[in-house]
């Protein structure tokens, strides 16, 4: 069936509507504060071991419970992935690693391997466990499986479709988690070896290179038998040839999202910045909180959408949740620059009887600059920044240095946490 067809098929609802979890990605404190702000009902990190994003800043104990405790008094949770394929000398002090997580105040640990989930259940009988996309559960008699050896939540490979998620719902009464928004791989599931074999570094332990995203020669000899000269390159005065796919994006389709039962709708990307948290989480709060209230006065909001792709440098697909992925859905060349705005800082406070925000740069700005603030809630206001100074009260044109501390006229009330960006100059 074709995703046109798909989609113009009615929604059959249930009888009770229930509003699905946003899980949002959580790379250090910052940006878990960040995504609790803007909505999340949970964030997912990683420690310093057994995850699979080695190159993410990562938490510490300490910072796991500092983590924990901010999330609980905002009424949220908090996941830790541990979802590496393990080997022999991974399982060194695994159970000591489970029972810490829970002693810190950790609300679920996210596990693809067998072996680490037993060790999970013997160190910490009483921590929940989410199953990892990394198992590639595609299937109900797969997930019923899964739940019978205790598994509260599966999180399924990325290559099902809302079919066959109905039909594991229908199934099998187990909380479904799925992906819905954020960078895809082309591998199954995540699982990958290119990155071994280009880098000796291992995708399923935490190293991934990216090596999909890079780019590559194409030659028209498929068996490399000839020499460039005798078979010139494919692309020869073309962009050079990638093979990754385009971001996956799901704010379209909220309505079919909610109907299929999913309990939870994770977005991607614990190495990404904190205004991609704030983007992506605020749109799909605001989009899944509005259908949920009124699904059938529900509209999609074009500043939902233009909100996504400020956030984003990357095509975006629907995966495979209407059908299989085609051409089409794939990076073959240069990624097409979405984003016509960019992050400039953050708000740390605000004095309201002078209308002044205390605003911690990030990327340069000035006085002259059309700049935008978003929040929470649709919280959202663009003026020229016409008086900025320096924390020493000295009046400056422009905010050059990273980290920098700028009071900025603002012409509305902004709170901690809210967001600057710059507007892009098309003149």
């Amino acid at each position: 069936m074709s995703k046109t067809m798909e989609q113009a098929q009615p929604i059959k609802r249930g009888p009770i509507l229930q509003k699905p979890e946003v899980l949002a990605p959580a790379g250090n404190l910052e940006k878990l504060k960040v995504a609790i702000h803007y909505g999340a009902d949970a964030v997912y990190i990683g420690g310093q071991q057994f995850s699979l994003r080695a190159n993410a800043d990562n938490f510490s104990f300490e910072e796991m419970r500092e983590g924990a405790e901010y999330v609980h008094a905002h009424n949220a949770k908090i996941y830790v992935a541990a979802n590496i394929i393990a080997h022999n000398e991974d399982m060194k002090e695994v159970e000591a690693y489970f029972a810490k997580l829970y002693e810190v105040g950790i609300d679920a640990v996210i596990v693809a391997d067998p072996a680490l989930i037993e060790s999970c259940k013997r160190g910490a009988p009483h921590l929940e466990i989410h199953l990892s996309t990394q198992a590639s559960t595609t299937n109900w008699q797969s997930v019923k499986f899964w739940k019978e050896e205790g598994i509260a939540r599966v999180v399924l490979a990325r290559e099902v479709s809302f079919e066959e998620i109905r039909e594991i719902k229908k199934n099998v009464d187990v909380e479904i988690e799925q992906f819905i928004h954020g960078a895809m791989c082309p591998a199954y599931s995540g699982r990958c070896v290119l990155s071994n074999h280009m880098t000796a570094r291992d995708s399923n332990r935490g190293g991934c290179c990216h090596s999909c995203r890079w780019s590559y020669d194409m030659f028209e000899d498929p068996l490399q038998q000839a020499t460039e000269e005798e078979f010139p390159l494919f692309t020869e005065g073309e962009a050079p040839f990638s093979f990754s796919s385009k971001d996956l994006s799901m704010i379209e389709h909220i309505p079919e999202i909610v109907e299929s039962g999913i309990d939870s709708l994770k977005i991607e990307g614990r190495m990404k910045s904190i205004h991609y948290v704030a983007t992506v989480v605020n749109a799909y709060r605001q989009a899944i909180d509005a259908y949920c209230a009124d699904p059938d006065g529900y509209q999609l909001k074009k500043e939902w959408l233009e909100e996504v792709h400020k956030a984003t440098h990357r095509s975006t697909t629907t995966g495979f949740f209407f059908d299989t992925p085609s051409a089409v859905d794939h990076l073959y060349q240069e990624a097409e620059v979405l984003a016509e705005s960019e992050f400039a800082g953050i708000v740390l406070d605000y004095d309201a009887e002078h209308s002044i925000a205390s605003i911690e740069q990030r990327n340069h700005f000035a006085v002259g600059q059309t700049v935008e603030f978003f929040g929470p809630n649709g919280l959202f206001f663009r003026q020229t920044a016409q008086q900025m100074w320096d924390e020493k009260g000295n009046k400056i044109d422009r905010a050059p240095h990273p980290l920098m501390v700028v009071n900025l006229k603002v012409d509305h009330p902004v709170s901690p946490l809210d967001i600057m960006r710059k507007l892009e100059d098309k003149s």
